[in-house]
């Protein structure tokens, strides 16, 4: 069967928002857009690019926004179905995912949107910010890991898929290219020539990010926007293979 092809942006009408740091994205984070849109039937995924992640300011360095909107677009350039998004970086200050889902509304009325996180930023829906908007704009789409479902609250009726478990996380890899390990097949070629390009992860970022390591990579990209962050990604920016571990009370 060929592959379906994505509709041009005027027609999409079943849009998710997959939000993070993405500091780096890797391939966790691409694993979990691509089955999450299979599952779903989505028209795309967009891989929204936090601006400022707040929940992490003050215990490291976080890359510039721009550089890590150049990391999502090269990862996502190839593939159908998934966009890189700099709505949050337009919307300027801090990342809320309820200002994000207005923002994709007004561009798109007609479209249904899917808010994607990972397993602990669905257990913390209840402490994100202005949450009852969150729920009234979009579905909600929890990232299990297989044969792991977590209990989450019932403040919406959710939609679990089951993805694939990758141990990638984003903590690691930054630590991995500064002290000149490979990062190939843990992120994307592509994404790997930006971070040589621009001279990301070197050794003099090394003691802001110190405390990375304590978070557990929240990065968890709950940013999807979530609330939580993925950085912890498998498919979040955590590293867990899910989005959005812990990345804020968005």
């Amino acid at each position: 069967m060929p592959e379906r092809r994505p509709p041009t942006t005027s027609n999409w009408r079943r849009i998710g928002i997959f939000g993070g740091t993405f500091d780096p994205p890797h391939v966790g984070h691409l694993v979990t857009a691509v089955n999450v849109r299979y599952a779903l039937d989505l028209d795309v995924v967009l891989l929204v690019v936090a601006h400022r992640p707040w929940q992490k300011e003050g215990t490291r360095a976080i890359t510039d926004s721009a550089d890590r909107l150049a990391m999502v677009t090269a990862a996502t350039d190839s593939v159908d179905g998934l966009e890189a998004s700099d709505v949050e970086i337009t919307h300027g200050g801090r990342s809320y995912t309820a200002d994000t889902l207005a923002s994709v509304h007004a561009e798109y009325p007609d479209a249904t949107l899917f808010t994607i996180v990972g397993d602990d930023a669905a257990a913390g829906l209840a402490s994100w910010e202005r949450v009852n908007e969150v729920i009234a704009q979009s579905r909600m789409v929890v990232v299990d890991r297989p044969g792991v479902p977590v209990e989450l609250p019932d403040l919406t009726e959710w939609i679990r898929v089951e993805v694939p478990h990758l141990e990638v996380s984003s903590t690691d890899l930054r630590a991995r290219a500064r002290d000149g390990r490979p990062l190939d097949y843990l992120v994307p070629t592509d994404v790997l020539d930006v971070i040589t390009t621009l001279g990301l992860y070197t050794e003099t970022d090394a003691e802001t990010d110190a405390d990375a390591d304590a978070d557990a990579d929240a990065d968890a990209d709950t940013d999807a926007n979530g609330e939580a962050d993925t950085d912890t990604d498998s498919g979040s920016d955590s590293g867990s293979g899910s989005p959005g571990g812990g990345k804020h009370a968005r």
